[in-house]
């Protein structure tokens, strides 16, 4: 739990934070976030993370409220307040505090919340043995692409994976792979590793990115398009990335193994190189 909190101005522990009732993101969802991954107090891909704060933001017709210099500042602020190396940067932007009504106030003030929690990436014994996911049909709304506090959709899919002793639920829309309920998925298949595009219908990871990059860097041979439903229970390897869970492989799909049931040799090469990645990254960063 965050030591020290962020809230409109202030620094205070988090039982002191107090949000009205009225604002509108507690009433209608009204607001979005991000989650920056914080390693040896250095946040990861920060300019990346503030391209899709903005890109969020503009989604919702919401104006950033700082620069993104005065958020670099807060969030190595909080950090900073916050007890351990490896961190998780949670930051949120509501339209703020008005009566109740669906059209968007004229004079509200946006609420800013900041605060970080431990970041936990997975053991090291599931990165050696994958984990379990279920799929569901993707019935969210049809702005994925803009990262919005209203996860409802979300929470019901990925308690379907609670629920069923799983990791993840990887979702499909009308035939097709989307992401996860918290993840986005790539697919390995005869060496080439496949990745949906982005769109409306998919979260831009940051981590997605990282993991192209990489991709193309070290001639891993990458096609990026539609990816059916058919080619994803074929796979022979699956994987699950965020920047909580880096890059982890899914090694059971409904209960049938993926491929040879393990994590596979595409998935270890990748893995590796995105750890030497984040030591590079540290190291320039020190």
């Amino acid at each position: 739990m965050s030591e020290i909190v962020y809230l409109n101005g202030e620094f205070m522990p988090p039982e002191k934070a107090v949000v009205p009732v009225l604002d509108r993101g507690f009433i209608f969802g009204d607001g979005v976030y991000e989650v920056i991954p914080v390693y040896s107090r250095y946040p990861f891909r920060l300019p990346e993370h503030l391209r899709r704060l903005q890109h969020s933001l503009d989604g919702i017709r919401l104006a950033n409220p700082m620069s993104d210099a005065e958020w670099t500042g807060l969030i190595l602020d909080i950090i900073a307040r916050n007890g351990g190396d490896d961190q998780s940067v949670y930051l949120q932007v509501t339209r703020g505090v008005a009566m109740r009504d669906h059209a968007f106030p004229k004079n509200a003030k946006p609420t800013v919340l900041m605060m970080s929690s431990p970041l936990v990436t997975p053991a090291a014994e599931l990165v050696e043995s994958g984990v379990p996911a279920i799929t569901a049909t993707d019935y969210r709304w049809l702005k994925c692409d803009v990262k919005s506090i209203s996860l409802l959709g979300n929470c019901l899919l990925r308690q379907q994976a609670v629920d069923a002793g799983a990791a993840e639920t990887v979702l499909f829309r009308d035939g097709y792979l989307t992401e996860a309920s918290a993840s986005n998925v790539f697919v390995v298949k005869d060496g080439k590793l496949l990745a949906p595009p982005k769109n409306h219908l998919v979260l831009p990871g940051i981590t997605y990115d990282v993991v192209l990059e990489l991709a193309r860097a070290n001639s891993i041979p990458l096609e990026v398009r539609e990816i059916s439903e058919q080619e994803v229970r074929s796979a022979d390897e699956l994987w699950v990335t965020s920047s909580t869970k880096e890059v982890l492989a899914v090694t059971t799909l409904d209960g049938k193994p993926v491929g040879s049931g393990r994590p596979g040799a595409v998935f270890h090469q990748m893995h590796q190189l995105y750890q030497d990645f984040k030591r590079t990254v540290m190291r320039q960063a020190a």
